[in-house]
């Protein structure tokens, strides 16, 4: 058994998927900002989190102006 670090369940191999060098429930492996279920290799990491490559890794990590074109694709002062 292993413990989810999403949800810390312990649960059985068969339901775990490795990512950011961890083992995930699958449902669990999602992206810390918009929440959407992400598969192993196809997301972006910060801090230990996973994020989905592009819209929220490219707004939230990106150069400055790169994004969906929102305000999150810019720097208010």
């Amino acid at each position: 058994l292993w413990e989810c670090p999403a949800c810390s369940v312990h649960t059985h191999p068969s339901e775990r998927v490795s990512s950011l060098g961890k083992d995930w429930h699958r449902p669990c492996l999602k992206c810390e900002k918009c929440n959407k279920t992400l598969s192993a290799g196809s997301h972006a990491e910060h801090d230990g989190k996973p994020y989905c490559n592009n819209p929220c890794y490219a707004a939230l990590f990106g150069p400055k102006g790169f994004g969906r074109g929102g305000t999150e694709s810019h720097t208010f002062k």
